[in-house]
């Protein structure tokens, strides 16, 4: 029996390709990388990913956080961004050179991915998916399930480890056979078409490429604090602001004394200054602006700074 190393995102088409994999008797291990900008959640909280890949009967999970390898390549894409600061090609070459290296450790035959010809402009039209096998090295061990029969064959189909007459031929945006698919799978839940990685979101995308621009601190902190708050970026400091309660506790994990925080002495946003040196009025000020009781107090309000 076959073994695959699927790239698993947790989307539909990704599910699909594992289960088209496993009806054909290959043993499937989901492997999912994860960095702030996509499947974080997962790393905070893994039980439901295990949870998920036993109920779709794959033979295991695997979860690697990709977060230090991923923001060398973000702060200079070879092949450039996308819509906004999602360097697509560029991360799918990276997640498969990585996997690659994992085939002998859980003793897989190939790579599989839930990639549909055409379904995404810049990462998914021939030309991308001819790039992304060749320069990740996964010529000929990289399966594309889903849309296989419009693709050169692979080295597991000409060996027989899989059949190419049960893989598909799906192309372009639509899902409707993907819906299908899932219907006939039996999966009770069948996630939305919204791309989970939060680089591709305009707001939080923008702000990354000012970050970049700008050469201000991208590391595995601001990478996470990125994707969180109010931020105020001028030319002498960056400020985050936490939008509530939630966002507050978060922003004080993800610091732990490595950045300055502060709030008033009423209940206010928590404020973290990644980079720069504000005065206190300028602080005062932010923080006045997004508490609600401040507004009746006095002037004077005192800025407590934490350890």
């Amino acid at each position: 029996m076959a073994t695959a190393l699927l790239l698993y995102s947790g989307g539909l088409d990704s599910i699909l390709a594992g289960l088209l994999l496993k009806k054909q008797e290959v043993k499937v291990i989901a492997l999912k990388f994860i960095t702030p900008f996509f499947g974080f959640k997962d790393w905070e909280n893994p039980s439901n990913f295990y949870k998920r890949i036993e109920e779709l009967g794959f033979e295991k999970g695997i979860l690697i956080d990709l977060t230090e390898k991923f923001l060398e390549i973000l702060k200079n894409p070879r092949h450039g961004f996308g819509s906004y600061a999602n360097p697509c090609i560029d991360c799918k070459i990276l997640m498969l050179k990585e996997a690659k290296s994992l085939l002998p450790q859980v003793k897989a035959d190939f790579l599989a991915t839930g990639e549909v010809l055409k379904q995404r402009p810049m990462s998914q039209n021939k030309w991308a998916l001819e790039i992304i096998e060749k320069e990740s090295e996964t010529q000929g061990i990289l399966v594309r399930p889903l849309s296989a029969k419009l693709l050169t064959p692979s080295e597991p189909e000409k060996k027989g480890l899989i059949k190419r007459e049960k893989l598909l031929d799906l192309w372009g945006r639509k899902r409707q056979r993907q819906i299908e698919l899932a219907k006939n799978f039996d999966l009770k839940e069948i996630p939305n078409p919204a791309g989970g990685c939060l680089l591709c979101d305009p707001q939080i995308g923008n702000r990354i490429l000012k970050i970049l621009k700008e050469k201000r601190p991208l590391n595995y902190e601001t990478s996470q604090i990125l994707t969180l708050g109010r931020h105020f970026i001028e030319k002498h400091y960056w400020l985050v602001l936490g939008r509530n309660e939630k966002e507050n506790e978060r922003l004080k994990k993800i610091v732990q004394g490595k950045y300055p925080l502060f709030t008033l002495n009423i209940p206010s946003p928590l404020g973290v200054l990644v980079e720069g040196n504000p005065s206190l009025e300028e602080l005062r000020s932010l923080l006045m602006r997004y508490s609600k009781k401040a507004q009746n107090q006095p002037i004077e309000i005192e800025v407590i700074f934490y350890e």
